[in-house]
């Protein structure tokens, strides 16, 4: 009870600061751009993490136009690409592989995870556990510009004479770590390092943040058993970002050394035209199991967030409690815990002991467990419910369907023998881009239609969601279902053409479809791109409540300033899942109305509460309640 008093007594004391506050609207520069508010920095991540999404998108069309349609002319990308189309106007190969590592870093780092968590964990942290904003507003603001920062540094790897870094996303050496191996080691290399340990930093701040203002900061009766699952969600990110991306600054530290101090961390008997290198003792494959061991995690890092959001849409437009609360819970922790000892299925084929090969693989398949109690879940939550299908909704049931049918494919990938044949193919692309990059594109979609009346006041249009939602579901299963059929016949990643293959000929028409579907999908999102920015200025203002949710976000005013609520912080009485309560008045109870205020729809251990909400408020009201101003 002490420390429910304390709180109580430091939100109100809070309160007093921030009623001064209000009144004085900062200048343009600390309400815009080095804004400390929560709210401010959420829409930053977002709107930085879009523009990024639609160049990894562009990009990504590029490459599959080379790959659809090996003999077309793309002359017509000069004005663009300049010296990258050759004279005979194809693209060139070694930008080819350019552009296929950017459109990696860029969708994995740059939109599934500061877009992702860097928008929703800032913008619904405080808003739902009740706080008036982060531990640190300016860790928060740092957070973001070390965002920025990286961001700014690997647009700029772009513009180079040499072109990007050209390794793959997960820049292996020997290849990364010789600046003379390919153009896309050189410059482009170095930048996308630096790039990439500005990007941890300004994670490790976000982190930190997210940690302890979930842990110190809710609201009177907020316990963590009446947590939403978006926070509990957003919590085991963080806390997984915490312990997984320092791995991934120490890989990049000690590639950072071989490659311009001469170190021989990853090096070793390596010979250019015959000349020996005099690196010698290093270790390419130390380098895999560094990287991995963040690359396991960060797949979770982009999930989970989006499962989170998943479980707070389903249950609201189902109107119906979240089935198995404790459950949803305990399967993120285990998915969290497990994420940290399964690194080297991704390496099955470096030659690893196949005894450590087995471990790893029955680690892998126990994975499956907590990912199909979540489905589970979210199935039996939908069933009987009264569905409302919001284009939120939607993008959160296509979510589910992407998670369940990429996930499958992963239990495949799973077993060493059978990744022995597939790896390195596209059936690798096709689980992976349906399991991590398009369930959390939809995840991170379905949370802007949703949380958008909170974010800027206003409604977005349901009939372009809806137009937005059915051409990027079908359009991706149009592109990587097909793609694990030619990952099956054997096609390999990465490969700039496959013309002079006879075995690859027959699936030229596939191929086909797929860049068709891509290119059908990525303009869809200019759909998204018109109905966001029209709604922000022009769209309907938004009810209090329009999904009649019962969190405490809803409570706030249309348009919350620094602060939150104008008044005191409300308290919590009942968990956010109280929605078609049997007695109730209405189907859904939100999280601060008193059970004593609610006697009809109360059970019987919720009436024994009812003494003890009393005993809290006459205590809080003691402890320091001071009126406001």
């Amino acid at each position: 009870m002490a420390t429910t008093d304390i709180h109580a007594a430091q939100h109100v004391h809070s309160h007093d600061e921030h009623g001064h506050d209000e009144h004085h609207a900062g200048n343009f520069w600390t309400k815009y751009i080095f804004s400390e508010d929560h709210k401010v920095i959420a829409k930053q991540y977002l709107i930085t993490g879009m523009l990024w999404a639609l160049l990894g998108g562009i990009l990504s069309v590029i490459f599959r136009l080379q790959l659809g349609f090996p003999d077309m002319d793309v002359s017509w990308l000069r004005p663009v690409l300049g010296g990258w189309i050759t004279e005979d106007g194809k693209l060139d190969p070694e930008f080819y592989l350019a552009l296929v590592t950017m459109h990696g870093t860029i969708m994995v780092f740059f939109v599934l995870t500061a877009g992702l968590s860097g928008t929703f964990s800032n913008f619904l942290i405080p808003l739902q556990i009740g706080a008036r904003d982060m531990a640190s507003g300016f860790m928060n603001m740092l957070s973001y510009w070390f965002f920025f920062a990286s961001s700014v540094v690997m647009f700029s790897s772009l513009f180079l004479s040499t072109g990007p870094a050209a390794g793959g996303w997960t820049i292996y050496p020997p290849l990364s770590a010789l600046p003379q191996a390919i153009q896309g080691s050189g410059l482009g290399m170095t930048l996308w390092l630096i790039a990439m340990a500005l990007f941890i930093v300004s994670t490790l701040l976000g982190g930190i943040n997210y940690i302890t203002t979930v842990i110190n900061l809710r609201t009177r009766g907020m316990s963590f058993s009446r947590l939403p699952l978006t926070i509990w969600a957003f919590f085991f990110t963080a806390i997984i970002g915490l312990l997984s991306f320092p791995v991934l600054f120490a890989a990049a530290l000690l590639l950072i050394f071989d490659r311009s101090f001469g170190t021989s961390f990853y090096l070793s008997d390596i010979y250019i035209g015959g000349e020996a290198l005099p690196n010698v003792g290093g270790s390419p494959i130390l380098f895999q199991h560094l990287f991995w061991f963040l690359g396991h995690p960060e797949v979770y890092i982009v999930l989970l967030p989006a499962l989170g959001i998943t479980s707070e849409i389903i249950a609201t437009n189902s109107r119906k409690p979240i089935f198995g609360y404790k459950a949803m819970v305990g399967s993120m922790l285990f998915i969290a815990i497990l994420s940290f000892v399964v690194w080297a299925h991704h390496m099955f084929v470096t030659g690893m002991n196949p005894f450590l090969g087995s471990i790893f693989m029955l680690l892998t398949l126990i994975i499956a467990v907590p990912s199909a109690v979540k489905i589970f879940n979210y199935v039996t939550t939908l069933w009987q419910g009264n569905i409302r299908f919001t284009p939120a909704m939607l993008f959160s049931i296509g979510m589910v369907s992407f998670f369940l049918t990429g996930g499958i494919t992963g239990i495949f990938l799973g077993n060493s023998a059978i990744d022995i044949q597939l790896h390195d193919t596209y059936f690798v692309v096709a689980h992976f881009h349906l399991v991590m990059g398009s369930a959390s594109f939809f995840g991170m979609l379905a949370g802007i239609y949703h949380w958008f009346p909170k974010m800027f006041g206003r409604m977005m249009d349901r009939r372009l969601g809806y137009i937005h939602f059915w051409v990027t579901f079908v359009g991706v299963y149009l592109v990587f279902f097909p793609m694990h059929y030619i990952g099956i016949a054997g096609f390999p990643r990465r490969y700039y053409s496959f013309t002079n293959f006879d075995a690859f000929s027959g699936f030229s028409d596939l191929n086909q479809l797929v860049s068709i579907a891509a290119i059908l999908t990525l303009s869809a999102q200019f759909i998204f791109l018109f109905n966001f920015v029209y709604s922000i200025f022009r769209g309907r203002l938004a009810p209090p409540n329009p999904w009649k949710s019962n969190t405490l976000e809803w409570t706030t005013p249309r348009f919350p300033q620094h602060g939150n609520w104008p008044g005191e912080i409300p308290a919590v009485y009942r968990w956010p899942y109280d929605y078609s309560k049997p007695g109730a008045k209405e189907d859904y109870i939100p999280q601060h109305i008193p059970y004593s205020e609610t006697p009809e729809s109360n059970l019987p251990h919720e009436n024994e509460l009812i003494k003890l909400e009393t005993d809290q408020a006459s205590g809080h009201v003691q402890e320091g309640h001071r009126p406001a101003h």
